[in-house]
């Protein structure tokens, strides 16, 4: 396998998923994606994605690094404190990570999920 590039990731197009899975709230947030490698047999993927303003409930099993480029939130994981993120900063989140996503600005980041 040769390396991706993902060229732009800021102003890049990327596809409607649609509403996130377990909204908390009146507004319901709705997300966007760009897969840019997927390899099912090792279980990584790694992409851009994007979420409008809105309050739900993460609930993603892989292990996940970020980087965001774009908005502003709040992640609330289960039993810890709130982590206020901004475009530049990057979050490590191990295996299982429960919490409640408070979007304020719509968010964009670069991604790689996997397990380990």
């Amino acid at each position: 396998m040769q390396p991706v590039l993902i060229h732009n990731a800021t102003r890049m197009t990327l596809a409607d998923v649609g509403p996130v899975g377990a909204p908390l709230g009146q507004q319901v947030a709705r997300l966007k994606c760009s897969e840019a490698v997927s390899l099912p047999e090792k279980q990584i993927e790694a992409g851009v994605w994007e979420c409008t303003p809105g309050v739900w409930r993460r609930q993603v099993k892989q292990a996940e690094f970020c980087h965001f480029v774009a908005g502003h939130c709040i992640f609330t994981p289960e039993g810890g404190e709130p982590m206020e993120i901004r475009a530049g900063d990057a979050v490590f989140f191990p295996p299982n990570s429960r919490g409640v996503w408070d979007v304020k600005e719509t968010i964009r980041k670069t991604y790689v999920m996997f397990v380990y």
